[in-house]
């Protein structure tokens, strides 16, 4: 344990005792929020990113030790284990080097080196890599064994040749060395399959590419290992400079193996012979090996990124501006089929659907607007949400002629991303919380809701569908599901959940519960009514003392028995509440909101031997402002009027929109053309930016420049306009 906190510390850049406290609490069953929130004495105040890379380190080391006594054991049966080999694999620290110490050891099937060693013929094959000036004919004629199947002195150099292939590409030291030079010097190189250059347009930037491995960027990857596997592309890795002199690559590295078993080119006998050894050890063995690793480490680098890119948009989206408890209308737009209606009421309870027809080939406009009129008078509806997908645009025409014609009803038209409604709608949960309802009205619902709360909604898709990533669906789906999961929980987490009104999926996403206590929860609350406090939640079918620790905080009860079970102040900690009453001699609805009392006590006042001064500020952080919700405040865009396709934009427009998706090289803006624009990275600020995310996130209202628009290839260039002018 000692020496696994001891890298985690290193590798995230806290103390080793930190990380062994945070260590025993995930152990013992602890989530990361509920560690975040309430055990920051036990850390020394580790924030929920410290922890998340300390869960994801604490795996990885966890499964190379797993891995490390499984070579151990093996060696040992196999009693090829010395006393220097076993001190290098309790030394290793990756998984690459662990592979690279077991390679000459492990057991292998029947290979010609194989063969030739039962021949007898290994001591030839040392004799003239230690002996160059011998004659290997005459040397070879002594090793011919017909009975063997070495017929003649050319088979048994064949042989040898083969022995020596296999003891040169196998050497742990030798071959890090020679993966530390491809990787520093070596180019990754694509070209286009001879007759994909129509089929493959969209690859048409990788026809002829070449960049270091060094520096290529993950999304370039990712887009080159698609491009492969669609057939489009070919991909091969080069050294640059001998490329550039010979067109033959990897000549560097031959110079460095033959230098390393010191085959030297002096004219002896045997030079010849073992420099063709060389070339063929590297080129037939080391080659395709060190090949395969670094596309290997390019590709787990770019999966990891990918993940994290995916990941913070998929939070960003989540933690999104609830519009909060108002009606909302949605609208999931069709053509033929028509467009989809349903109204929730503030609670987001379904009171009304509707199917519209007012587009082509119905036609019915006048008829859709006095519909949807109706229902926004009788439901008093404040928010219409319109799906962003087909006839997106058309439909929202519908709502604006609405708000000019009837502005008195103080409606206000939203374009809502759909991303993932569908997914939803034909889903077993939709099907058990709606079954009244037609699947595309349950779309139409859903858009709803996202308005209302983004976070209620959301956590019923699966995230994966949510579709915000960067190639999320090439990068390893056990990987992405762990990130996303743990995204999910934090964003729930952090904003805390009304046990009273949260339907099963947003529980279940709560710090200690899981899909069957969240079930329990709900039969319960249907059962024997809301819950008036939180200790009531104890008497839920197996709610245990263990899930009421880690979930109590951030399960929410509003109008209940006492406004801290409406706060992030955990139930434990309700005493250090009591001695701050005590110490200011007010009643608790006195204390709460009380701006000028709380930011007048001194938190050591309240320590005790269980409750330090982080616990505490965050106590009155809390009575302060009880309950508040960490999202930003509602906003919404405004579509230029007349903007409606690829063929409407000129260069040089400005115009409003939504972030639809944050990469590493830019953000993705849908300003209602039913094609997102792309802001480049290098058109987002006047100054040099790093990171994309650093500017903007998923979900915010932005102000951008059409730079190009390319309708072949369906792109938007898009630059965006800083507040007081700019780009």
């Amino acid at each position: 344990m000692q020496t696994i906190a001891r890298r985690i510390a290193a590798d995230v850049g806290v103390r080793e005792g930190q990380v062994v406290a945070a260590v025993e609490l995930l152990d013992a069953g602890a989530t990361v929020p509920f560690i975040a929130r309430y055990r920051k004495e036990v850390t020394a105040d580790l924030s929920d990113t410290h922890l998340r890379h300390i869960q994801e380190r604490l795996v990885y080391l966890r499964e190379l030790d797993q891995r490390r006594e499984a070579i151990l054991k093996s060696l040992r049966e196999l009693e090829k284990l010395t006393p220097e080999l076993e001190q290098a694999l309790l030394a290793a620290d990756t998984r690459q080097r662990l592979e690279d110490l077991y390679l000459p050891h492990r057991p292998k099937r029947q290979t010609k080196a194989a063969i030739a060693r039962e021949a007898g013929l290994e001591p030839l094959a040392l004799t003239l890599l230690a002996h160059p000036e011998r004659e290997p004919e005459a040397e070879a004629a002594k090793f011919i064994h017909p009975e063997r199947g070495v017929a003649d002195a050319a088979a048994a150099l064949a042989g040898a040749r083969h022995i020596l292939v296999d003891h040169m590409g196998e050497e742990p030291e030798l071959i890090g060395r020679l993966r530390a030079v491809v990787w520093g010097k070596g180019r990754l190189v694509t070209r286009v399959v001879a007759g994909q250059e129509v089929a493959g347009a969209k690859f048409a930037d990788y026809f002829t590419f070449a960049e270091p491995l060094v520096s290529i960027p993950p999304h370039r990857v990712l887009a080159v290992l698609r491009g492969v596997a669609a057939g489009v592309l070919r991909m091969s890795l080069e050294l640059e400079q001998d490329a550039a002199v010979t067109g033959t690559a990897y000549l560097h590295c031959e110079a460095l193996l033959a230098q390393h078993f010191g085959v030297v080119q002096r004219k002896r006998p045997a030079d010849a012979w073992l420099a063709e050894t060389v070339r063929l050890c590297w080129r037939k063995k080391l080659r395709p090996h060190i090949d395969t690793t670094l596309v290997a480490r390019l590709t787990e680098a770019a999966h990891a990124e990918a993940i994290r890119v995916f990941a913070r948009n998929v939070r960003e989206l989540l933690l999104a501006a609830p519009a909060g408890a108002v009606p909302v209308l949605g609208l999931d737009p069709g053509l033929r089929t028509g467009v989809k209606a349903a109204v929730v009421d503030a609670t987001g309870k379904v009171v009304a659907t509707a199917t519209l027809y007012p587009h082509p080939p119905h036609g019915r406009w006048q008829e859709s607007l006095k519909q949807l009129a109706a229902l926004v008078r009788k439901h008093r509806v404040r928010l219409i949400g319109t799906g962003n997908g087909t006839a997106a645009r058309e439909t929202a025409r519908l709502v604006a002629e609405l708000q000019g014609d009837a502005p008195e009803l103080g409606v206000t038209g939203v374009m809502v991303s759909e991303a993932g409604a569908s997914v939803y709608s034909a889903s077993e949960y939709a099907a058990q919380e709606l079954p009244e309802l037609d699947v595309t009205l349950r779309g139409a619902v859903s858009i709803a809701r996202r308005l209302q709360d983004p976070l209620a909604e959301l956590v019923k898709i699966d995230p994966k569908a949510i579709g915000v990533g960067q190639y999320q669906h090439d990068v390893d789906p056990r990987q992405l599901a762990v990130a996303l999961d743990g995204v999910v929980e934090d964003a729930v987490n952090a904003v805390g959940v009304d046990v009273n009104v949260a339907s099963v999926p947003l529980l279940e996403r709560v710090s200690g519960l899981n899909r069957t206590l969240a079930r329990n929860i709900v039969a319960h609350r249907d059962a024997a009514g809301p819950f008036r406090n939180r200790a009531q939640l104890q008497k839920v079918a197996r709610f245990g003392p263990k899930a009421f620790e880690q979930a109590a905080g951030f399960l929410r009860i509003r109008d209940g028995d006492t406004p801290l079970d409406n706060s992030a102040v955990h139930p434990e900690a309700y005493p250090v509440v009591e001695r701050i009453l005590g110490g200011t001699g007010l009643v608790l609805p006195q204390l709460i909101g009380n701006h000028q009392v709380l930011r007048g006590l001194d938190p050591a006042r309240f320590v005790d031997a269980r409750f330090g001064a982080p616990t505490v500020r965050d106590i009155l952080a809390e009575l302060e402002k009880p309950g508040r919700d960490p999202r930003p405040e509602f906003r919404t865009a405004v579509f230029r009027e007349g903007v409606e396709a690829l063929a409407d934009l000129q260069p040089g427009m400005l115009l409003e929109g939504v972030v639809t998706n944050v990469t590493n090289f830019g953000a993705f803006v849908d300003i209602g053309v039913h094609q997102d624009g792309l802001v480049h990275i290098s058109a987002m600020a006047r100054r040099f930016v790093k990171d994309p995310h650093a500017l903007v996130k998923a979900g915010d209202v932005v102000k951008v420049r059409v730079l190009q628009v390319d309708a072949a290839r369906r792109r938007i260039a898009l630059s965006m306009v800083l507040e007081g002018g700019g780009k």
